[in-house]
């Protein structure tokens, strides 16, 4: 019995071009998941096209608000029974800012192995692509909603920054990106560096690192649009 970490695409219609023959063996080998999200898993395996009857497949959900003990029991269930379980995010790599971290942790405790499987991860895609630090980087999930105490986080993580040249990764709602576009504008320095990361591996996606004064020139539309906010600096090393 083995656990595999099965990622999916995090932009639609792209299954055919960032799914790994070693995924595509895991989805085959296993019958029993944990997912983020049933809905979301079952159309990820259909659009693999590759013969499974979806409803011979064993969902169990493992979302933010699951117990500890229910996910336990179901591995443990599986695990008397021989049966190998993946485990799908509904977008990415699971564990990575998802709630697959959890069932990871039991199958270490239960002493089960783990299969980690390389995929897409819009966190990672987004530090690729912005020209900033990738040998020190800090993702810290959503920002605070109430507007003093963002104001007070975003003047930390850009005087980070400043510090120590580590990369700050964040993410917002999506139909709130606009406003936090905003809000670093206004209140970052007008030549600190924002890469924005906006529907990443979608064909109308991008990947763009310009200063504050820049993206204020030219404001995108980031409504109800999957992004990755990054503040960093540039790593040029001398002039040529």
């Amino acid at each position: 019995m083995k656990i595999y970490l099965i990622p999916c695409p995090i932009a639609e219609n792209t299954a055919s071009k960032v799914i790994t023959p070693e995924v595509i063996q895991a989805v085959l080998t296993c019958k029993h998941f944990l997912v983020e999200n049933v809905r979301t898993a079952r159309r990820f395996i259909s659009e693999l096209k590759l013969g499974i009857q979806i409803e011979e497949l064993v969902f169990e959900v493992l979302d933010k608000d699951s117990e500890t003990s229910s996910i336990e029991k179901f591995i443990q269930t599986q695990a008397q029974a021989d049966h190998s379980i993946g485990i799908i995010s509904e977008a990415g790599c699971p564990g990575i800012a998802d709630p697959g971290a959890l069932a990871v942790s039991i199958a270490h405790k239960l002493q089960i192995e783990v299969i980690a499987l390389v995929g897409p991860s819009s966190i990672l895609l987004a530090l690729m692509g912005s020209g900033f630090s990738g040998q020190s980087f800090c993702f810290h999930g959503y920002l605070p909603i109430d507007k003093t105490a963002r104001i007070k986080r975003i003047e930390q993580l850009q005087k980070e920054v400043e510090k120590s040249g580590q990369t700050q990764l964040f993410i917002e709602t999506p139909y709130r990106n606009n406003a936090l576009l905003a809000d670093l504008i206004q209140i970052c320095p007008k030549q600190q560096l924002i890469c924005i990361g906006c529907d990443i591996q979608a064909e109308t996606g991008f990947i763009q690192t310009k200063t504050v004064e820049a993206w204020a020139k030219t404001l995108p539309d980031l409504h109800k649009k999957p992004c990755l906010f990054l503040l960093g600096q540039h790593q040029f090393t001398g002039n040529k």
